[in-house]
């Protein structure tokens, strides 16, 4: 049951009345971020979402929720997943017109994870093209393997409270010892700097699992990119530039 607009408080009224009057002005767009793990793609988009009054689609997310939900496209991907199958593609762009519709998507949508293949790509152009709409822009988040190495192998994390660190751009606390410069002895002594607990490395932050990760994102995503760069929609950002040099880029491209 919804709630009575008297029951909301006064501010968050003002809040959402403030948000809307500013994206009435904001052209509607239709954005897909492509770029490997490790690019900046995660501190980007909320970004984006906010200035262009767009919604946030990863598909992981929305595959999740229409199962939760029960729509009838979440169900027949339950029964694919409960098969140990891949959810089709046709399921997957289904699912995603779904979720275009919802208030938040008025605007427009940022597509993170999605398309990871041409065919997703040409099945998604299909879905749009019966809307009257297309993909405004590709942004692809270019990056040198070795940079991402860096970037990700030193990632450490605070399990409980998902705070994070660097061993080299946002080092943790290490007990007796002021400069360290090796990864190894660093990693060894890794302390959250709030509660003073034991920081842990994710199975997927580790030099093996991000070289195959790479490969697979390099077979899968270059295809992808060729294909909406002959649409000429891609913007190429130099994603390893400090963030908010990326942000001036991204809204460059999106401007």
């Amino acid at each position: 049951m919804a709630a009575s607009l008297e029951d909301v408080p006064s501010m968050e009224l003002m809040t959402e009345l403030l948000r809307r009057m500013k994206c009435s002005s904001k052209p509607d767009k239709r954005v897909i971020l492509v770029g490997p793990p490790g690019c900046g793609k995660g501190t980007q988009s909320p970004l984006i979402k906010d200035e262009f009054c767009l919604c946030h689609l990863a598909t992981g997310d929305m595959l999740r929720a229409a199962v939760a939900a029960k729509t009838p496209l979440g169900i027949k991907a339950k029964e694919a997943m409960d098969k140990g199958e891949l959810v089709s593609d046709d399921l997957v762009v289904g699912i995603i017109d779904e979720a275009m519709k919802k208030t938040s998507c008025q605007k427009g949508f940022i597509l993170d994870g999605f398309p990871r293949t041409v065919v997703q790509a040409q099945k998604l152009d299909e879905m749009l093209a019966k809307q009257g709409t297309k993909i405004d822009k590709v942004l692809n988040f270019a990056i040198d393997d070795a940079i991402l190495e860096e970037r990700i192998t030193g990632r450490w994390i605070h399990p409980s409270s998902g705070r994070s660190y660097h061993t080299k751009f946002a080092p943790p606390k290490t007990p007796g010892l002021d400069d360290v410069s090796h990864t190894r002895l660093l990693a060894l002594a890794c302390i959250c700097q709030v509660t003073g607990e034991p920081l842990i490395q994710r199975k997927d932050d580790t030099a093996a699992v991000l070289k195959s990760r790479l490969e697979a994102f390099h077979v899968q995503t270059k295809p992808v990119i060729d294909y909406y760069t002959k649409k000429g929609i891609v913007a190429n950002l130099h994603a390893e530039k400090p963030p908010k040099e990326v942000t001036v880029e991204v809204q460059k491209a999106l401007s």
